[in-house]
C-alpha cells in the first residue's frame, strides 16, 4: 500500500509502505475512504514537532471502513463506516477516566501521525479502536464527517469552551484558517454579541464572514486593536482566541483582551512567545492552552445530523487519494490557492 511519509523537515513523499496490520488486540484496520491535511501537518514539515521521526506516515483525520479488528475490540465489525478520531484513548488511565483523552498515559493521546503511523495512506491501523472511532450514520457524508476528526472538536473545546464564551461576549479570533473558521462556527452556538476575525489573507476573511464573523480585520491595512476597542467601548475582547501558532499572533491576542478577559490558545507553537506579565498581571487575564480531548465529538456529530452545523463551505479543494503531493502544495500555499480544507477520497 502507499502512504504520505515524512522524510524530515520539508521532505514528504507518497510512496510504498508496509501494509497496515494488527499489532495489538485493541487495534482495527480501516480502509481510508476520505482524509484531510491539517495545519499541524505543516508544522511537522516545518520542523516544529521534533517528536515526529523520519519515516512516519502523517495524518490524523480520516473516515474509513473497518476491514479487520483485533480480538480485544468490541462493538466494531468489518464493513462498519467510522470516523477515526485524532485522539486515541486507552480508557483506563487516570486522564481517560476523567475524559481528558488528549493526556492519555496508557499509550494514547495524539499519536496518529505523531508517534505512530497516521491515516494519510490507503489503509491505516487505529489503536484502541473501540474507544477512538465513531460509527457514522448514512446521512452524514464523508466530507462533513472528516471535519469532526480534529478541527471542530479542537476549536470548540480548546477555543470556545476553554475561553468560556458566553452570550453577549465580544470574541476576537486571530487566524482565519480552518481552526479559526471552526471557532467562528462553534462560538456562534453561544450567541456572542460580536465575533471579530483578524487575518492577513483577504480570501480567508471573506470565508470568515460566510461562517458568521461580524467584523473582519486585514492585517497590514487595519489596526486590530483599534477595531476591537471601537466595538467594546475601549475595553477589548472578552475572549481572544489564537488560531495560528506564532509568537506574533499569541502576543496580539494578549493585547486584544480586556481586563478580566480570557486568552484561549488553540494554535500549535514551534517557537517561544513572549509572555508580557509586566502588563498582564494587573489586568486579571486568564490564559489557557490545550490539546483537544475529543470528548465533544459525539455531541458535535449529533448537531451535524440535526443540521445545526453547516460545514458545506469548509472544503474548498478535492483530490483523489493518490494526489497527496498536489494536495499538500495547494494546502500549504493557501494565501494564493484560497484553500481552507482539502479532502482526498477514494
Amino acid at each position: 500500500m502507499r502512504g504520505l511519509v515524512y522524510g524530515g523537515p520539508g521532505v514528504r513523499s507518497w510512496t510504498e509502505i508496509p501494509d497496515a496490520r494488527i499489532e495489538d488486540p485493541r487495534d482495527a484496520i480501516i480502509q481510508v475512504d476520505a482524509v484531510t491535511i491539517c495545519g499541524t501537518d505543516l508544522h511537522i514539515l516545518g520542523g516544529d514537532v521534533p517528536e515526529v521521526t523520519e519515516g512516519t506516515v502523517l495524518g490524523h483525520e480520516a473516515v474509513g471502513t473497518i476491514v479487520e479488528t483485533g480480538s480485544g475490540v468490541a462493538g466494531l465489525v468489518p464493513g462498519d463506516r467510522v470516523l477515526a478520531s485524532c485522539i486515541s484513548a486507552c480508557g483506563i488511565c487516570r486522564y481517560c477516566r476523567q475524559g481528558a483523552y488528549g493526556q492519555c498515559r496508557g499509550g494514547g493521546g495524539w499519536i496518529l501521525g505523531h508517534l505512530v503511523n497516521g491515516v494519510q495512506s490507503e489503509y491505516a491501523r487505529i489503536p484502541f479502536a473501540d474507544l477512538s472511532t465513531y460509527k457514522l450514520p448514512d446521512r452524514v457524508d464523508d466530507e462533513s464527517a472528516v471535519l469532526l476528526a480534529d478541527i471542530l472538536p479542537t476549536s470548540y473545546e480548546v477555543g470556545v469552551l476553554n475561553g468560556h464564551v458566553r452570550p453577549g461576549d465580544t470574541v476576537a479570533i486571530v487566524g482565519a484558517g480552518p481552526i479559526g473558521l471552526a471557532a467562528v462556527l462553534t462560538a456562534r452556538l453561544f450567541s456572542p454579541a460580536h465575533i471579530i476575525v483578524i487575518d492577513k489573507a483577504e480570501s480567508r476573511l471573506q470565508a470568515a464572514k460566510v461562517f458568521g464573523a461580524d467584523t473582519t480585520v486585514l492585517v497590514g491595512s487595519d489596526d486590530a486593536l483599534d477595531t476591537v476597542r471601537a466595538l467594546t467601548g475601549g475595553l477589548g475582547a472578552d475572549v481572544a482566541m489564537e488560531a495560528v501558532g506564532t509568537p506574533q499572533t499569541f502576543e496580539l491576542c494578549t493585547t486584544l483582551v480586556r481586563p478580566g478577559g480570557r486568552v484561549a490558545n488553540i494554535g500549535v507553537h514551534g517557537a517561544p512567545a513572549t509572555l508580557h506579565l509586566e502588563d498582564l498581571w494587573i489586568r486579571n487575564v486568564t490564559i489557557t492552552t490545550g490539546l483537544v480531548n475529543t470528548y465533544s465529538t459525539p455531541k458535535l456529530l449529533d448537531m451535524l445530523v440535526a443540521g445545526q452545523l453547516d460545514l458545506g463551505h469548509m472544503v474548498t479543494h478535492r483530490f483523489g487519494l493518490n494526489e497527496f503531493m498536489a494536495a499538500y502544495d495547494v494546502f500549504a500555499d493557501a494565501g494564493r490557492s484560497g484553500a481552507l480544507k482539502v479532502v482526498l477520497s477514494r
